[in-house]
């Protein structure tokens, strides 16, 4: 698999390191790829603190820099992730809200460093683009009302049951 050219950058200040621990504990084929300490006292904190981690998250390379002063994330920029089931829903919907993390609408939440994410059933997008017009309105009233998606929820809306 070639490497993306293009990686998120996330700014913290001073927990890069916890976070990124925890999102590479969350999904299958992540890791922590390289962890840089700074030469120098300076705006990103003390020589030998964590400056930047290098990690993958499900393939993809990430990295987060300890900057500084904290920058807040808006949710104009956000992370989706493709849940095969229910079960992985659930999961990762409870780890990423979990400790001072926030509940959305339509299956977005806040994680506890303030970065958005999108919760969403493999299944959704083919029930929203099928040929299904009707069942795809029905679907989507249905998604509309939840916070967390409930995968059997949608299906009933969609069949129309």
């Amino acid at each position: 698999m070639a490497v993306s050219k293009i990686s998120p950058c996330l700014w913290f200040d001073g927990e890069a390191e916890e976070a990124a621990n925890f999102y590479v504990s969350l999904l299958p084929d992540s890791r922590i790829e390289k962890v840089q300490k700074n030469p120098v006292d300076g705006p990103a904190g003390k020589a030998g603190t964590v400056l930047v981690v290098e990690f993958t998250l499900a393939g993809q390379r990430w990295m987060v820099l300890n900057g500084g002063t904290r920058v807040e994330y808006t949710r104009a920029i956000s992370f989706k992730i493709d849940c095969a089931d229910q079960a992985e829903v659930d999961r990762l919907w409870d780890a990423l809200s979990s400790n001072g993390g926030k509940v959305e609408r339509c299956g977005w939440l806040r994680d506890r460093y303030g970065l958005s994410w999108q919760i969403v059933p493999s299944v959704l997008p083919e029930m929203l683009g099928g040929s299904d017009r009707a069942g795809a309105q029905r679907a989507m009233q249905a998604m509309l009302q939840m916070v967390k998606l409930d995968i059997a929820a949608l299906r009933k809306a969609y069949e129309g049951v």
